[in-house]
Parts: structure tokens; C-alpha cells; sequence
């Protein structure tokens, strides 16, 4: 933890951290996969576990040793997400659960990021991140999940859906993903760090913030990754 903190900055990422785990689990209860539905529960057990497993390694000061090469919080926080990640787009069956997933509920999911925001925000005025990593500075995240509940509704839910108009938030909420992800890794204390050497992003390698590049972002890139190819790939292949 981080020292002298106030409490309510770790009990609202902890809140969110919560929030973001059972949008995704009701999106998998929402599936149109059977099989999907049936094993949520584990996939939700499973994501219980990898969040205590970073949990250990953020309280027991594992990311801390931020002259490490690779970076830890990267090598065993952000890289074994991305991994499932890519290994769910290129099997059979991850494709077959990806696509069985609600745009609906995918797009929901991204309101989790409004809070991330005001949580930044408040890290950024205990100095324990950089300004442009908040939405006074370089990170316009938080438009994102202020629009999401607007797209889901009037472009998916309202009658008449208007997928283009989603496909096209969707990638424009995922620039605004990247970018913060690109500015967060090269504001951080490590052999990578580009910027912000006087109040550097240190706040990720402590809990609960870990949490934030180990799964928060993995979730909402996933959720993007997965409405892109349903309104694309997996549209092309039902009008074919």
C-alpha cells in the first residue's frame, strides 16, 4: 500500500476493480453459449484468482524493483493478460466465447473507466502519478466511459441498431485506451521512462493499483477487441 494515502482513493479502485469483474462475469451469464454459461462461474473463480495472485506480488513488493529488465509489473502483470488475449482471438474455440458475448454488455462494461479516471485524478494530487496521466493532462479516457451507456443504448439497444456508428466508437475509445496505456508505461519509473521524471507513475506498482494494467485494462481492451470483431469480421461472415 501506499503510505499516507487517503483510504477512500484504494477503496474506490477496489470498488471499481469489483464493478469491472461482474460486468464481464454478467456478460458471460448473458452469452448466447450454453456451454459459455455454464462454466462463468469458473471463469469467474479464475479471474478472482489472478487478481489475488497480483494482489501478492504488488503487496509484497514484487513491481517495486523498477530497474528490473523486463519490467515485473509487465513480465508478470500485464504479459500473461495479453497472452489470453491472443490466444482467445487465434483458437477455435476463444473465438466461439468471443463471439457468444454481448455487444451489448462489451459495451456497457467500458462506464468502469469513469471512476478509473477520478481515482487517477486523485493519485495525481497525492503525487504519486503525472498530470498527463489524468484528464487534465494527455488522457481523454474518461469520454469513453462517460458515452458508453448512450452507445450501448441508442446504437444497440433502442430499436434500431446503428452498428457502424458503434464500430466507430469503438475504435475511437480504443486510440483513447492506447494512448494513456503508451503514456502510463513511459511515465513509469523504469528503463523505458521517456517523461514526467519529476512526479513519475509510480502508483501501479503498489495495491490495489496493480490491478489497473494487470486486469482493469485487459478487460477493456479485451471488450474492445471483441465488439470490433463482432461488428467486422463476424458480420462480413453472416452477410457471406
Amino acid at each position: 500500500m501506499i503510505a499516507q494515502l487517503p483510504f477512500y482513493i484504494p477503496l474506490v479502485f477496489i470498488l471499481t476493480t469489483i464493478a469491472t469483474l461482474l460486468l464481464f462475469y454478467m456478460a458471460m451469464r448473458a452469452s448466447t453459449s450454453a456451454i459459455v454459461r455454464k462454466r462463468s462461474v469458473l471463469i469467474l473463480i479464475g479471474l478472482i484468482l489472478w487478481l489475488a495472485l497480483q494482489g501478492i506480488f504488488a503487496i509484497t513488493g514484487v513491481f517495486t524493483a523498477t530497474d528490473a529488465m523486463p519490467p515485473r509489473i509487465l513480465l508478470w502483470g500485464v504479459l500473461p493478460a495479453l497472452i489470453t488475449i491472443i490466444v482467445l482471438f487465434l483458437t477455435t474455440g476463444g473465438r466461439a466465447f468471443i463471439d457468444s458475448l454481448p455487444l451489448t454488455n462489451l459495451t456497457y462494461l467500458h462506464m468502469v473507466r469513469i471512476p478509473v479516471e477520478i481515482v487517477l485524478w486523485w493519485l495525481f494530487l497525492n503525487k504519486t502519478i503525472p498530470q498527463l496521466m489524468t484528464f487534465e493532462g494527455r488522457n481523454f479516457d474518461i469520454l469513453a466511459g462517460t458515452t458508453a451507456p448512450f452507445v450501448a443504448y441508442y446504437g444497440l439497444q433502442n430499436g434500431k441498431q446503428n452498428r457502424q456508428a458503434v464500430l466507430i466508437w469503438q475504435l475511437i475509445a480504443l486510440g483513447l485506451l492506447l494512448n494513456i496505456v503508451f503514456n502510463a508505461i513511459l511515465s513509469a519509473p523504469t528503463p523505458f521512462q521517456k517523461f514526467a521524471f519529476d512526479q513519475p507513475n509510480v502508483a501501479i506498482f503498489y495495491f490495489p493499483f496493480s490491478w489497473l494494467p494487470a486486469f482493469i485494462v485487459q478487460v477493456v481492451l479485451f471488450a474492445h477487441l471483441a465488439a470490433i470483431r463482432q461488428l467486422t469480421v463476424k458480420a462480413r461472415v453472416v452477410n457471406d
